[in-house]
């Protein structure tokens, strides 16, 4: 499983867990918040109203007591107002009054009036001057007929500082229902806010381990295109932990390829080197003698062209090392590529009238993207070799084919000289691998590795084969431009 995955798994999965934990605490809490609130409510309107009616209670009249009647005509009234989105069409408090002994000499509703309430709760424990309250089921096995009795004792207000004595207890009482309609609606609101938090937050999520997960999917591509050899940039990781990486593996690399490119390329040099080096030198002790002139003008020859040689090995292997050193390409240009061939075919142009080969260039105006130095010097080294393993008064070709599927151009030059040896297909194209060439001179071994680094500069490839009539093929692949 990719980490990218594994992190977002693990982010939603604490995520929904502090989720359900939270929405959980909240939806169970807010049925007894809401109730706890009407209880409140509840407490201060028993408490207001045992106050009011107090003298009446104490003259033991209430048939004819204004403020009870008024009482009695509460429940008659019709409202029609909106709570917090919920309508209200009626009221809902059911009072009634009991006297010191917890008989109900007052009921609203005029249903229990004479009934004994005294082993009640909220009458039993406001009369032993204790805070009297009770919930209690109309229908016994429904939960939603809960009402909820809050009570408050009526006192004596006339024992001349003394403690009053308790004679009676006023109940307002209100069924649990009515709260239902807020309780539901805030519960609703707490889902529907807790979704779309953990939608958010999933999204967040989501972006988050799609971002790292494709930084660290860029960084190990970079990875295994610099184990495969392969041209290729550090990708822009963003100023953050992974950038840093990044830029770590990328000077890891530098050091590590500088290294063993250095130590490689210091022994191949100087095995190279050995050889010019040692005929200058053999060629120099034998004119200390005393050498007639046709010979010591060979000599000198001989220095003369093996100091060539070492320079144009030297020159070449500067080339290649600032090639394979390059990862990317710094000025590229459109390249109009039947003027750089004609171009490349002009730099070459006295060794072939020098063997006598005749050059046929067929190709269409084709456009290509790219660095036009370095690939005039690729080309260039691709037709040379054509040319040194040409025979006299031979033919040369060169097409340009264009691949519609693959969107690139096939760059071919065919000699009809002696071909690769098959032990040599799998080396053609290692540093200073060379083979014998019919006018016995030998090359760098340098053009067709800087060949092949410059087609991977370019997004392309070189491949060299033989050919059933005779002869090499080689075909350089770059995309269209």
């Amino acid at each position: 499983m990719k980490i990218g995955l594994r992190i977002l798994l693990g982010y939603f999965l604490i995520l929904g867990l502090a989720a359900w934990f939270v929405l959980n605490v909240f939806v169970a809490e807010v049925k007894p918040g809401v109730r706890a609130t009407l209880e409140d409510t509840l407490v201060d309107t028993a408490q207001l109203l045992a106050q009011l009616v107090a003298e009446d209670v104490k003259q033991g009249d209430l048939s004819h007591a204004t403020l009870v009647t008024r009482m009695q005509n509460y429940a008659q009234r019709s409202v029609d107002v909106k709570i917090s989105g919920v309508r209200k069409a009626s009221l809902d408090y059911r009072i009634y009054i009991t006297d010191a002994k917890g008989i109900v000499i007052f009921d609203s509703e005029l249903r229990d009036v004479g009934k004994d309430y005294s082993r009640w709760n909220d009458v039993y424990l406001t009369l032993r001057g204790q805070y009297g309250a009770r919930i209690t089921r109309t229908e016994p096995l429904n939960e939603e007929s809960s009402v909820m009795h809050v009570a408050a004792p009526i006192l004596d207000n006339n024992n001349d500082g003394k403690i009053r004595k308790i004679i009676g207890v006023l109940t307002v009482a209100k069924a649990t229902s009515t709260i239902r309609p807020f309780i539901e609606r805030s519960q609703k609101k707490i889902l529907q806010r807790g979704f779309w938090l953990l939608l958010a937050s999933l999204i967040i999520g989501i972006s988050f381990s799609w971002w790292l997960n494709r930084s660290l999917q860029r960084l190990q591509h970079y990875a295994k295109a610099v184990t495969r050899d392969e041209k290729v940039s550090l990708p822009d990781l963003g100023n953050n932990e992974i950038g840093e990486l990044g830029q770590a593996l990328e000077s890891m690399r530098y050091k590590l390829e500088g290294k063993e490119y250095v130590e490689t390329l210091m022994h191949t040099l100087a095995h190279e080197l050995k050889s010019p080096i040692a005929a200058i030198q053999g060629s120099a002790e034998l004119l200390r003698e005393d050498l007639a002139a046709a010979e010591r003008n060979r000599f000198l020859a001989n220095i003369i062209e093996q100091n060539a040689r070492q320079k144009q090995l030297i020159d070449k292997l500067l080339a290649l090392i600032k090639v394979e050193k390059q990862q990317s390409l710094s000025g590229t240009q459109d390249i109009a590529l039947n003027e750089l061939l004609e171009q490349v075919a002009l730099d070459y142009a006295e060794k072939i009238q020098g063997k006598q080969i005749r050059l046929n260039l067929n190709t269409d105006p084709y456009t290509i993207h790219g660095d036009q130095l370095l690939l005039r010097q690729a080309l260039g080294n691709l037709l040379d070799n054509a040319i040194a393993f040409s025979s006299k008064s031979s033919t040369i070709n060169i097409t340009v084919n264009s691949n519609s599927e693959k969107a690139n151009l096939e760059i071919k030059i065919s000699d009809q000289g002696t071909g690769i040896p098959d032990y040599a297909i799998d080396k053609i194209f290692e540093r200073f691998y060379s083979l014998a060439r019919p006018d016995a001179a030998k090359s760098t071994g340098l053009g067709l590795p800087f060949v092949r680094e410059v087609a991977a500069l370019h997004g392309g490839e070189i491949h060299l084969e033989n050919q059933s009539s005779g002869g090499v093929c080689a075909c350089l692949r770059l995309p269209l431009g």
